[in-house]
């Protein structure tokens, strides 16, 4: 396995997110057009923002590291013989940016071999992002203000702070399997924000049905750098995305696991 430059890829991201936020304010801060990629089988929006954050991302990647892959929700593979990709979602949580919700972000990770590496969730009008600068260190930056973020080590069982998003993929005869759960979410879920929030010590459990790869794989690795454990509901490799889980320690997630197993 050759050696991660860390240094490289976390400070490439640290300043793509300055940069994502002032395209953000200079370019797209205004009215924009809403299509359905879903056309009559549900509901699947896209904007002319995503279009044009995943086009502005891809030329700093190319321009940076020409002969990397790149793998976007909208523009799709960039396929060459090198084994570092780029995973991109434009807009994570259009819905949120489509209605005016400040909880949309840009999310970006690197991979190595397909695991994630190094991964960025920057929310241009929360003026902050996460990322990490190595396997064992993630930080949060506000205000110009950087923090090393940590999950919550005192959380147990009985005073987890638990967040959850079906997307409307469990029908209501599965939801009435998992009773505990729904009694158990008392705190609401954003998309990209709350598996930050979750890295930041806020969440002590995350649980979310259908991800894409772009819309975890640029969480995996500040989720993992902060201390987190992170799987599918069925315990597995969280890079093959899908249904997904996290926790602030083994035993939590153990037993969630269990929870969720009549539905995963």
């Amino acid at each position: 396995m050759e050696k991660i430059n860390y240094r490289l890829y976390s400070s490439f991201l640290n300043s793509l997110a300055k940069d994502l936020t002032k395209y953000y304010y200079s370019k797209l801060n205004k009215t924009f057009k809403v299509s359905n990629k879903l056309k009559g089988k549900g509901y699947d929006p896209v904007t002319t923002s995503d279009k044009a954050f995943e086009k502005f991302i891809r030329s700093k990647i190319n321009k940076k590291f020409p002969n990397h892959q790149i793998i976007g929700e909208e523009f799709g593979f960039k396929k060459t013989k090198s084994d570092y990709s780029w995973v991109i979602d434009p807009i994570d949580g259009t819905r949120s940016y489509v209605i005016g919700n400040p909880t949309w972000s840009n999310l970006i990770s690197l991979n190595y071999k397909g695991k994630p590496i190094v991964g960025l969730a920057n929310f241009p009008v929360l003026k902050k992002y996460y990322f990490n600068e190595t396997d064992k260190a993630a930080y949060v930056v506000e205000s110009t203000k950087k923090r090393k973020i940590r999950i919550n080590s005192l959380a147990n069982v009985s005073n987890a702070k638990v967040s959850a998003a079906f997307h409307n993929y469990l029908s209501p005869n599965k939801l009435k399997k998992i009773p505990k759960i729904l009694k158990l979410m008392q705190f609401p879920c954003a998309d990209a924000l709350s598996y930050s929030h979750f890295a930041e010590g806020k969440l002590d459990v995350v649980a979310q049905c259908s991800n894409k790869i772009w819309d975890i794989h640029p969480l995996i690795p500040i989720i993992k750098a902060a201390g987190g454990i992170v799987t599918t509901w069925k315990n597995e490799d969280p890079s093959k995305a899908g249904h997904i889980l996290c926790s602030a320690n083994k035993k939590i997630h153990n037993y969630f696991l269990k929870l969720l197993k009549p539905v995963s």
